[in-house]
């Protein structure tokens, strides 16, 4: 079915629906879609709505107060099981998850990852409307209803899960992006912060990402750190705990730099991030957090271009268009990332700093 089209939904009369969210992962797809809740929450203001997430990325919804629950998938319980070969047990699991599924009697569930194992779960819950987003891997075969939005034709971030909204009859307008914060992640965010020297006026700089042809060189990070030092603001080093090693070699390249690489968990990474004053960052999950948060916020795509416009006057995408690009998983270059390259750490700091004074065009020194 076309995006653009209200789709033939078939709800109970007299009470609000039951809904139920299925992106299991991964962290920025999942920031990406948490505008489906304003959206769903402004289509049916009394509606029961839920969120099937993979433990990992279940702390970027828990504390948002539109959400009545977040439903986390054991998945690496039943990848346990199924390696010790306790077959007769995963399907005991398995059984037991689809009973707690079905005892919520969704009447609507919503399949916003497409994929085969985001399918099978929408069909475990029995609900009577399941509606894919460009469902693939067999999953469209499970779903009433597919919505397949042209790749492309909207620039605006989370473009597709706006699609799905619109879709389900909600206003465009309504799709906001929606992390919240919670107060006991904020309390520990802010001491670390203040243990880390960070200060009112501080930076995250957010280099980390799971393919080498979406990072930024470490040598330009720790410049652009040190640009910033030498303006008064504070560079913080920002990642989890896969991103250690990488964020020692940055720090011990900018002296200037506070490095929380590791220190924080997820939802207290949410709340450092929305204390910052600016972020700068690759296609990684963070980045994407701090346009959610209004951050003033630089992203620097090359080999992907999720989105290029954050559809916030407060984030800027850097992007240039070469022959090559994006190239996603394929890239052409030999390795050395022509598209990363292009971004001096001039241009880079040039940027974040117009982003900094909101948008005012001030004399900017070049970076060291």
């Amino acid at each position: 079915m076309n995006a653009t089209a209200p789709l033939p939904l078939v709800l109970p009369a007299g009470r609000p629906p039951r809904i139920l969210i299925v992106r299991l992962s991964a962290i920025g797809d999942v920031v990406m879609a948490s505008g489906l809740i304003r959206s769903l929450r402004a289509r049916w203001p009394d509606a029961t709505i839920h969120w099937l997430v993979e433990p990992m990325a279940a702390p970027l919804l828990l504390h948002n107060p539109r959400l009545d629950a977040v439903k986390p998938l054991p998945r690496a319980a039943w990848r346990q099981l199924w390696r010790e070969r306790r077959l007769g047990a995963l399907a005991h699991e398995v059984l037991a998850f689809r009973r707690r599924l079905r005892a919520e009697r969704y009447d609507l569930v919503l399949d916003a990852q497409g994929l085969l194992k985001s399918g099978l779960c929408a069909r475990l819950s029995g609900a009577p409307q399941r509606v894919g987003l460009r469902s693939h891997e067999g999953s469209q075969y499970l779903m009433h209803h597919l919505v397949m939005p042209p790749r492309g034709a909207d620039r605006r971030i989370g473009s597709e899960y706006r699609a799905l909204a619109v879709a389900l009859g909600a206003a465009d307008a309504d799709f906001r992006l929606d992390l919240a914060v919670g107060a006991a992640p904020r309390e520990r965010a802010r001491a670390v912060l203040a243990e880390a020297g960070a200060g009112a006026d501080w930076v995250a700089l957010c280099p980390f990402t799971t393919r080498p042809q979406k990072h930024w060189f470490e040598d330009r990070w720790a410049a652009l750190a040190e640009a910033f030092a030498a303006r008064g603001i504070r560079p913080v080093i920002v990642g989890g705990p896969g991103d250690v090693q990488a964020a020692a070699r940055i720090a011990a390249l900018a002296p200037s730099a506070a490095n929380l690489a590791g220190r924080l968990k997820l939802d207290e990474t949410v709340a450092a991030l929305a204390d910052a004053s600016l972020l700068v960052g690759v296609d990684t999950g963070l980045t994407h957090m701090g346009t959610a948060l209004a951050v003033p916020t630089l992203a620097l795509f090359g080999s992907t271009r999720p989105y290029l416009d954050a559809a916030t006057p407060a984030s800027v995408v850097l992007y240039d268009a070469l022959p090559c690009s994006p190239c996603r998983r394929r890239p052409t270059c030999g390795g050395r990332f022509d598209c990363m390259r292009a971004f001096e750490v001039e241009r880079v700091f040039a940027a974040a700093m117009r982003l900094h004074a909101g948008g005012r065009t001030i004399p900017i020194p070049a970076a060291p």
